[in-house]
């Protein structure tokens, strides 16, 4: 399969400058690692437990869709 940009776009980066929240302050309340939450905000990784974004939801006070948007592409789905 061709190598394509995921559609799926995480937004919690923009999440955490809306609530004025440091990374280092959440990643510690949620059990990541500074680096594994700075990987998520920079939509460098190919995927999320539920668990983990369970525990983002908790601690930000928000709902799953708050934390990604979405780019369609007919073209990303072949």
């Amino acid at each position: 399969g061709r190598d394509t940009l995921m559609p799926v776009i995480i937004t919690l980066d923009q999440v955490l400058q809306d609530r004025g929240l440091s990374g280092k302050d959440v990643a510690k309340r949620v059990g990541l690692s500074e680096t594994q939450l700075s990987l998520i905000r920079s939509n460098k990784v190919r995927g999320i437990r539920f668990s983990t974004l369970a525990r983002l939801c908790h601690v930000l006070e928000c709902a799953p869709g708050e934390l990604f948007g979405y780019s369609r592409d007919d073209d990303d789905m072949v």
